[in-house]
Parts: C-alpha cells; sequence; structure tokens
C-alpha cells in the first residue's frame, strides 16, 4: 500500500483533527513524524511538519472532505 501526503501540520493536535475527520468518513488515514515533532521545540517547522498520510487510492477523497468546511450551500 503506498501511502501520500494530503495534509501537513505543525503541532500533533491539528494533524489528529484531520485524521479523526478522514476516519470518520470512512478513509484509513496516518499520522507520520508526530513523536519526532514532540521530542524537540521546533523540531517541526524544521522538519517540514507532521504529515496526515491516506492510501494512494483514497487520496483525492480524502483532499475533498479535508477541503470541505462542513456547511450546506
Amino acid at each position: 500500500m503506498q501511502l501520500v501526503t494530503v495534509f501537513t501540520a505543525f503541532n500533533p493536535a491539528e494533524a489528529q483533527l484531520i485524521r479523526s475527520r478522514l476516519e470518520a468518513g470512512g478513509i484509513l488515514a496516518f499520522v507520520a513524524d508526530e513523536l519526532a515533532a514532540l521530542s524537540m521545540d521546533g523540531y517541526a517547522l524544521a522538519a517540514g511538519g507532521i504529515r496526515v498520510q491516506v492510501p494512494e487510492v483514497d487520496a483525492a477523497a480524502a483532499l475533498d472532505l479535508i477541503r470541505d468546511d462542513g456547511g450546506e450551500e
């Protein structure tokens, strides 16, 4: 299973919120580099952030869920 990054956060709470939203939408999601970011202040920014990743086949649907603000049009 090839994983692709669909969101990058600079704090663990934001990354976990996005992961939770994706999983609530039925998409398996993983948070990468979270522990490294927590180990040292400023590391998340220096390393390029905490990545939220999904299987490549779910990337388009994941991006749609992330972009959807939940409001009705």
